[in-house]
């Protein structure tokens, strides 16, 4: 099993590319389920949800092509041939529960094994089901599977979310966009990527109002196109390269980032100290005199996202003062606490909240990745710690960062992949 070495007391300096946004370009895979057409994805992040989402919808019958050498256009489409989406699949990760609103819309039935994903906590799909069901879908649940059925369309309803999920919203508005009538999405996520999948819809012919804010109207029509559609950056990446900067005291521009996707995060950061200046072509970061403890909760966009937790973390064990740091999103997601601490942080867990008070220094240790996420935090301490870290499980980060020990090395870091 790969490892990552890092011996950290180098600043970062020079210029990391952003990649395309792995959390639009999933839903964005999913939605060439919405017709025969192909669909041209370009911008696509070379990542191993991609190709484990790729599988998926070759299981539904789907072609999925790489059209050019480096992977970074996709196309994908063809007729639906089989509904059935695998354990042996879905178990990898939970994003592929979304091929259950499209299929129920393009062909009238879905089996759907249960999803997987990063151990962080429960992930209900019941607001998938229930709005689903809403629109006429009945579905039954055994053995680990979603069996969904419609008889005939699927019908646009009202549907008021009891609480913000991307994922509900996201697999409503695909089956919305093939439903008889209008649907109504209130209380809907307003992620940048709910935005970038949405202008794809409509690219493909749907009919959709109210991007961008908290309630979609979706039109249905009888089908939808093929289509041409560049995916967003990844804003997540962006916010983990930015707190690599700041904990290393280094500076670094970040190509193709863009300032008006970060809500909170870009808040916070300057609050502890970083200096994020919007250039032309991205952003330009670099910490100022010092890091200070900020207080920060996770929230659905605009907030501060629940993907920015563990690195803002990091930054903060090295950070003057004492800071805490708020889980709202996801209840199992400081496990990444334990590693931390055992290179010297002093992070102490209270229920859905941990107090951080920041240290002069962190000291080398090899550590353990639980999650995606937290992958990457257990980087970012390693950039500042004396001594050699040596991070455990890195498959998880190849989930959602590509190439980090090249982007890192090339901005100066100590850095490197231990083949396992």
């Amino acid at each position: 099993m790969d490892r990552i070495r890092i011996r950290g007391g180098r600043p970062l300096s020079g210029e990391i590319k952003v990649g395309g946004a792995k959390n639009a370009a999933l839903p964005l895979m999913v939605a060439g389920l919405l017709t025969d057409d192909r669909l041209i994805l370009s911008n696509v992040p070379r990542l191993a949800d991609i190709q484990t989402m790729g599988q998926l919808l070759e299981q539904h019958g789907i072609s999925v092509e790489f059209v050019t050498n480096d992977g970074r256009i996709l196309s994908l489409g063809g007729a639906i041939t089989n509904t059935e989406a695998p354990y042996d699949i879905v178990r990898k990760m939970r994003a592929s529960v979304l091929v259950l609103g499209p299929l129920l819309a393009r062909v009238g039935e879905a089996r759907v094994s249960l999803p997987g994903g990063c151990a962080i906590g429960t992930r209900p799909v019941d607001l998938h089901l229930k709005g689903l069901e809403q629109m006429g879908a009945c579905f039954n649940l055994a053995n680990g599977y979603i069996d969904g059925k419609v008889d005939g369309r699927l019908r646009g309803a009202t549907i008021v979310f009891p609480f913000v999920s991307v994922g509900a919203t996201e697999n409503l508005l695909m089956a919305a966009t093939l439903a008889d009538g209008r649907t109504v999405l209130a209380n809907a996520a307003r992620e940048p990527e709910i935005g970038d999948l949405a202008a794809c819809l409509v690219a493909m012919g749907a009919r959709i109002e109210g991007i961008g804010t908290d309630t979609l109207t979706i039109d249905g029509v009888p089908s939808l196109h093929g289509a041409e559609h560049s995916i967003i950056p990844d804003r997540i990446e962006t916010g983990s390269y930015a707190c690599a900067a700041a904990i290393s005291g280094g500076s670094v521009f970040l190509r193709g980032a863009r300032l008006d996707h970060l809500g909170a995060t870009v808040r916070i950061l300057r609050e502890a100290g970083v200096d994020v200046v919007e250039e032309p072509e991205g952003l330009t970061i670099r910490r100022l005199n010092g890091l200070h403890g900020v207080d920060v909760m996770t929230e659905p966009y605009p907030g501060f996202p629940t993907d920015m937790q563990a690195q803002f973390m990091a930054l903060m064990s090295v950070a003057e003062g004492a800071s805490m740091v708020t889980e709202t999103i996801f209840e199992n997601r400081f496990m990444h606490v334990p590693e931390l601490n055992r290179m010297g942080a002093r992070i102490n867990v209270h229920g859905a909240s941990a107090i951080v008070r920041g240290v002069p220094g962190l000291s080398g240790a090899p550590v353990m990745a639980t999650d995606l996420r937290a992958s990457l935090s257990l980087i970012l301490a390693g950039l500042a710690a004396k001594g050699e870290t040596i991070v455990n499980r890195v498959y998880h980060l190849d989930r959602g960062y590509e190439a980090v020990e090249q982007k890192l090395a090339a901005c100066g870091v100590d850095i490197e992949r231990i083949a396992g």
